[in-house]
């Protein structure tokens, strides 16, 4: 889709600190981050929401999670995660491109979600640091 910024990112359009890419999948670094090293996993085959995507692709988006996500909390000392897909407006869903939120957690940090600000420079150390457990 032409206007979809999440395809813009994954036709190279827009910049973005990708750590994962398949041929079904495309993963990158939240400029927006509730925690350090959040993710967004989204399908490469544009769609609004997780039941308009094809059933491969919604697997692909769980083998993703399955394979990355240890990976992640062993990259940067995560010691767990939550995931997150808003699913329309009164979810919260901002960008409508299917995508679920892969947010390491911490122990001492408080759980919340609420998005910070953070350096092209910051989520280039941190992309590196996961891309080197992959």
């Amino acid at each position: 889709m032409k206007d979809c910024l999440f395809c813009k990112i994954i036709a190279g359009e827009i910049p973005s600190e990708k750590i994962y890419e398949d041929d079904q999948i495309f993963v990158f670094l939240d400029i927006h981050p509730v925690s350090r090293g959040h993710a967004l996993i989204i399908p490469k085959n544009h769609s609004q929401y997780l039941n308009d995507d094809s059933e491969e692709d919604a697997v692909a988006i769980i083998k993703t999670i399955y394979y990355l996500a240890p990976k992640i909390m062993q990259a940067l000392g995560a010691t767990g995660y939550n995931l997150g897909m808003n699913h329309g407006v009164s979810a919260g869903q901002d960008i409508f491109h299917t995508h679920l939120h892969l947010m390491p957690r911490y122990d001492g940090e408080p759980r919340n979600f609420d998005k910070t600000n953070t350096t092209p420079a910051e989520l280039k150390e941190i992309g590196e640091k996961i891309r080197k457990e992959l």
